[in-house]
C-alpha cells in the first residue's frame, strides 16, 4: 500500500501535489501558531513573578530607550523633508516607500534541507511572496510562501537565497548565496565576482551591505561580515566566506517591508 501511495504521488499532476501541500499545511497552520501563542504566554506569567524593583528598573531603562528613539524618530523625520525637498528642486523621482509589517515567529526549522522561519502573518495582512525581511541587525531573508495568516521565510542562511551585494565602501555589485550551514553551527555564507582588489580577514573584516539591484532589498541593509576571501578558480574574480550575526537563530520577532505600490 505504502509502494502504491508514493506511486501514485509521483505520477499526480503538479497542480495536484501544490494543492495537496497548501492544504496540509493550512491544517497544521493552527497547531503551531497555537504553540507560538502559548510561549507568549508562558513568557508573560514568567514575567509576572519578576519583584517589583526588577520591574521598576527595566521600566527606567525602556524609558531611556524610548527618549533616544523619539529622537531619532524627530532627526529621521527632518531628513526625510530635506530628501523630499531636494527630490523637488532636482526634479528626481520619488524613492519607493515601504509599510513596515511586524511580525512574530511561530516556528524554526533549521536542517540540511533548507533554513527557515514560520511568521504570524499572511494573506490576512496583504503579504506579498517574495518581500524582504528584516531585523535590527540586517537581512533576515524573504518571504518565499504565504498562506491564510502565516508566512514562510526563506533565511540568508538557505543556500538556495541569492542576493546582489557590495563590500562596505564599494560600489561594484557582487553575489551572495547562503551556505552550507550545520545545525548547529555558526551560521554563514559564500560570495562570488568579487573584485581581485578586495581584501578582507577574520582579524580584518569587511561589512556586506545589499546593494538595492534587483528591486527586492532597499541599499544599505547589512547582510553580515567578509571574513575570508581567495582567487576562484578562474583567476578573474575572487570567491569568500560571509560570517552572519548568530541572532538569525534566536529571532522572536522580524519586520516584512511591503512595499506601497503592492497594495
Amino acid at each position: 500500500m505504502l509502494g502504491l501511495a508514493i506511486a501514485v504521488w509521483l505520477v499526480a499532476p503538479i497542480a495536484l501535489k501544490t494543492l495537496a501541500r497548501a492544504s496540509f499545511f493550512e491544517m497544521t497552520a493552527p497547531v503551531v501558531a497555537a504553540s507560538s501563542y502559548v510561549n507568549d504566554l508562558q513568557k508573560f506569567w514568567a514575567l509576572r513573578l519578576h519583584s517589583k524593583d526588577e520591574l521598576i528598573e527595566a521600566g527606567r531603562d525602556m524609558a531611556r530607550i524610548n527618549s533616544k528613539y523619539s529622537l531619532s524618530v524627530q532627526q529621521n523625520g527632518e531628513l526625510q523633508a530635506e530628501v523630499e525637498r531636494l527630490q523637488s528642486l532636482l526634479k528626481m523621482p520619488a524613492i519607493e516607500g515601504y509599510r513596515y509589517e511586524h511580525a512574530r515567529v511561530a516556528q524554526r526549522d533549521f536542517s540540511a534541507w533548507w533554513q527557515r522561519m514560520v511568521i504570524r502573518k499572511g494573506a490576512d495582512y496583504a503579504i506579498p511572496v517574495g518581500a524582504p525581511v528584516v531585523y535590527s541587525g540586517g537581512v533576515v531573508g524573504r518571504v518565499a510562501e504565504v498562506h491564510a495568516y502565516t508566512s514562510i521565510v526563506q533565511l540568508t542562511t538557505d543556500p538556495g537565497l541569492r542576493i546582489a551585494a557590495v563590500v562596505d565602501g564599494d560600489t561594484r555589485p557582487i553575489s551572495y548565496q547562503g551556505g552550507d550551514n550545520q545545525v548547529f553551527g555558526a551560521p554563514k555564507g559564500l560570495i562570488e565576482f568579487v573584485p581581485l582588489d578586495v581584501y578582507a580577514s577574520g582579524s580584518v573584516p569587511k561589512r556586506l551591505a545589499t546593494s538595492g539591484l534587483g528591486g527586492v532589498y532597499p541599499p544599505g541593509l547589512t547582510i553580515g561580515r567578509i571574513v575570508h576571501v581567495e582567487s576562484s578558480a578562474d583567476g578573474l574574480f575572487k570567491t569568500g566566506e560571509v560570517e552572519l550575526d548568530p541572532r538569525l537563530s534566536e529571532l522572536t520577532e522580524v519586520t516584512v517591508l511591503v512595499k506601497e505600490d503592492s497594495l
